[in-house]
């Protein structure tokens, strides 16, 4: 087997809160979209994600905290742009001791997105 490229599928009450999420904070563009889903995709390695609505006739299963992580160059950099532009930053920038750093955001149905950029490891460089 050969996988040739993969697919996070996110049930989610609002479609269109967490596509605007999706494109306008972490640059995903609509690849098709429909008033039942929209696939989502980048031009670098992250994965698709596909966004299905929700249908809200049906009762709402009890669904675990679902969080995608994404790999990055210039989390600094990154938290600076996405503080100017009013994204929903739920865990604000911060560096562990085995060399990583990150942040979280949530998008409107409680999608949590986890951006990481490993360090070197105990460095703890300027955050400000």
């Amino acid at each position: 087997m050969n996988i040739v490229g993969s697919t996070v599928v996110f049930t989610v009450d609002d479609l269109a809160d967490s596509r605007h999420f999706f494109t306008v904070y972490l640059g995903f563009r609509e690849v098709l979209g429909n008033p039942e889903l929209s696939w989502l995709s980048r031009d670098d390695a992250a994965v698709d994600i596909l966004l299905n609505q929700r249908d809200l006739e049906q009762p709402h299963e009890r669904i675990a905290l679902t969080v995608v992580a994404f790999a990055v160059t210039d989390l600094v950099g990154e938290y600076a742009r996405l503080q100017a532009a009013g994204a929903p930053i739920t865990r604000h920038l911060w560096c562990s001791p085995w060399g990583e750093r990150q942040l979280r955001l949530t998008d409107p149905n409680g999608i949590v997105v986890e951006l990481t950029e490993w360090i070197v490891p105990g460095g703890h460089p300027d955050l400000s």
